[in-house]
């Protein structure tokens, strides 16, 4: 009798711990259905706002290079060459910085007393909102630019086409890039930081076993083996810099311009919108709909991106294992 009572009071346990999974299942999978319902509702609203642009002009609003609401007509191309030189740019500078500040951090053992006040002061610069870096970009970089970084590269290296002589003032593409790579470089630093230090340290100690100096191993054993989570890094920070606002609003000149020359001032995407919603009616108000259209592809884009290469570089790791 005992027996079976006991089967019996574990039979409803059992029971009650089969509930609460279905529970938790269910609660878990009504949070995942919640963002993809906001993605899809975000994407409908933007299409639905940005319709009568999208019919009225086609592909011919991505080829576009003139912005004029007075006479109805609307071109993207300025701010997705913008948007797209500037945050390429702002990486690439903020790569070289960030992974090296990851190295710096994990493999040269650095005392504590260095490490962790450069490890906070570069987590730090991730907490510091935009505006500020606008306003340091405006006081601080634009001056620079204009009276001392600006002259030196058009006198020293005015035969590229980069560097013209044509200038925004301090308030160009360049000025930009180099805001957004100071933004970026904690993504960067942080994520590359993480990887490194998962590194199996058997890699290093055949490495310097062969005979390789600690830069040798770090070149061809470290950063081959954490390249996947390099990739997704960078990508990451990419995406960041693409849908960067206001910093960027603040020191890019707002001037529609395609071309080689890093000193024109410039446009992006984000900066048109925010620069022009306010204002805009109609038939604008849609162009400005498809512009956030086009900014949210571009996004999508870079994670499908993202996926891609981390996908594509770890299989060929394994394989070459």
């Amino acid at each position: 009798m005992e027996t079976l009572v006991r089967s019996h009071a574990a039979t409803h346990q059992r029971r009650g711990f089969v509930s609460g999974d279905v529970v938790f299942k269910g609660a878990t999978m009504l949070f995942a259905l919640s963002v993809l319902g906001a993605a899809v509702l975000m994407v409908g609203a933007l299409l639905q706002n940005s319709w009568s642009t999208l019919t009225k002009y086609g592909f011919s609003f991505f080829t576009g290079t003139v912005w004029d609401p007075n006479r109805l007509i609307f071109g993207a191309q300025a701010y997705i060459f913008g948007t797209l030189c500037s945050s390429v740019l702002a990486l690439l500078m903020a790569s070289v910085v960030g992974i090296g500040v990851a190295v710096l951090l994990v493999e040269l053992h650095l005392p504590h007393w260095i490490s962790t006040p450069v490890a906070f002061l570069v987590e730090l610069l991730a907490a510091i909102p935009s505006v500020v870096y606008g306003v340091w970009g405006i006081f601080v970089l634009i001056p620079m630019m204009q009276n001392y970084v600006d002259p030196f590269l058009s006198r020293f290296f005015f035969w590229l086409p980069f560097f013209g002589t044509d200038s925004g003032g301090g308030r160009s593409m360049l000025t930009a890039a180099l805001v957004l790579s100071v933004m970026i470089i904690p993504t960067v630093a942080a994520i590359s930081r993480e990887v490194i230090r998962v590194v199996p340290d058997s890699l290093r100690e055949a490495m310097l076993a062969l005979g390789a100096t600690r830069a040798e191993m770090i070149w061809k054993a470290v950063l081959p083996y954490a390249r996947p989570g390099i990739i997704g890094a960078l990508i990451l920070a990419l995406g960041r810099a693409v849908g960067e606002t206001m910093a960027a609003t603040m020191v890019i000149g707002n001037f529609g311009y395609v071309g080689p020359n890093l000193f024109h001032s410039a446009d992006t995407l984000a900066s048109k919108i925010a620069n022009n919603l306010g204002e805009a009616s109609d038939l604008e108000l849609g162009a400005l709909f498809e512009l956030g259209l086009i900014l949210l592809l571009v996004s999508v884009l870079l994670n499908v991106l993202a996926r891609l290469l981390v996908w594509s570089v770890s299989r060929g790791s394994a394989e070459v294992a």
